[in-house]
Order: structure tokens, then C-alpha cells, then sequence
């Protein structure tokens, strides 16, 4: 298999076991930790398909990602309880999938259109959109409001990768340096509680206020 297939799948796996982390802190059966394992797991590939026109998706045209999602559902479902601190697993996998996903992202948006602009684009939207779904889902506080960088990291990951591909290096490379340095700016975010400047100025009114 290709450096992107292991991306791929190493990628749909950790997503996948941050949904069933997130089913399991609000002590679902295991029908739903497989629901939340595989919306987590394929919802960020699902929207780059979409956006790129790609269909059936690609889980669709390989339902061995659905297998693989469901495999991750049924070790967290039966493991879930022996960490001591679940949320921070779940953010720390969630991490880790994100700088995965987003050079595999990337690297399927530069293959469909060959532009930049769109695999950094598509990057950003696989790394990101699952994570969203899956606290959606389970009304825990979105990674977008967190405080911490996020979509950034995304945006950084794919951009190196972008950047290095478009130099020349090896598939290899490139996908390193794209893992490593999303994966260094979200590592930090935790780590450091990196974050921007936020806004300042008065909050817009309730929209009850304004009627």
C-alpha cells in the first residue's frame, strides 16, 4: 500500500476513537459508539468527496473504512474505561488524526485539481469537519470554540505539505513535514495554550434584543 493509503486509514481510526471516546462519556450502548465511530471517522472525507465532486465517496467505492471505524468502536466501547482521563485522550487522538488527515486531504485535492489553493482548502475541511460533527453530535464544546489553536494547525499541515510537494521532494517527505508541523502547532495549542488575539470590542446583541 501507498504512504496515503497508511495516512488514510491511520487517520479514519484515530478520528473514529475520538467519536467512540466521546460516545463513551455519554454512556452509550455500543450501537452508538459505532454511530459516533464512524460519523467521526468519515464525515471530514465525506465533505472533501463532496467538494470535489468525487462520488460515490470513498467509503462507498471501500467499505473496508466502515470496518475500520466499527473495529475502533468496539476496542474503545470495551476499553473506555480504564482511562482516567478520557477528554484528554480524546483531544490528544484528535491531534493526532488532524495532522494526518489534513496532508491526506491535501494530497487528494492537489491529485483532483492539481491547485494549491484547493488542496489546502480540502486539507483543512478533512482535518476539521469530523472532530466538528462529533461534538456536535454529543453537545460537547466544539474544538472551534476552544480557545486553543485548531483549524490553524490544519491549515499549517496542509500548506507545508503543499509547499514541499510543489519543491519537488518525495511523497514521503513531504507528508512528514506536513504531519510534523500540524501536529507541532496543535501539540503546542495543548501544550502551551497557544491561541490568537480574540475579539475585544462589545459582543453583538441576542437576537431577542434586537426584534
Amino acid at each position: 500500500m501507498s504512504l496515503l493509503v497508511y495516512l488514510d486509514y491511520a487517520g479514519i481510526a484515530l478520528f473514529a476513537a475520538t467519536g467512540a471516546l466521546a460516545a463513551s462519556r455519554k454512556q452509550l450502548d455500543l450501537i452508538g459508539f459505532l454511530f459516533f465511530a464512524m460519523v467521526t471517522g468519515t464525515g471530514g472525507g465525506t465533505v472533501r468527496d463532496i467538494v470535489l465532486g468525487r462520488v460515490p465517496v470513498f467509503w462507498v467505492l471501500n467499505p473496508f473504512y466502515i470496518v475500520i471505524c466499527c473495529i475502533a468502536g468496539v476496542v474503545v466501547f470495551f476499553t473506555a474505561h480504564l482511562l482516567e482521563s478520557r477528554y484528554r485522550l480524546l483531544i490528544w487522538l484528535d491531534a493526532v488524526g488532524l495532522a494526518a488527515y489534513c496532508v491526506l486531504g491535501a494530497a487528494k485535492g492537489l491529485a483532483a485539481t492539481g491547485s494549491p489553493t484547493v488542496a489546502i482548502v480540502t486539507g483543512t475541511l478533512t482535518a476539521t469537519f469530523g472532530g466538528i460533527l462529533r461534538d456536535l453530535l454529543a453537545n460537547e464544546p466544539s474544538v472551534l470554540l476552544r480557545p486553543e489553536i485548531y483549524v490553524t494547525a490544519a491549515l499549517v499541515g496542509a500548506g507545508v505539505f503543499t509547499s514541499v510537494n510543489s519543491l519537488g521532494a518525495e511523497l514521503y517527505v513531504a507528508s512528514a513535514c506536513g504531519v510534523a508541523a500540524a501536529f507541532a502547532v496543535r501539540g503546542g495549542a495543548l501544550w502551551f495554550g497557544w491561541t490568537f488575539p480574540t475579539y475585544k470590542h462589545r459582543p453583538g446583541r441576542h437576537p431577542d434584543d434586537v426584534m
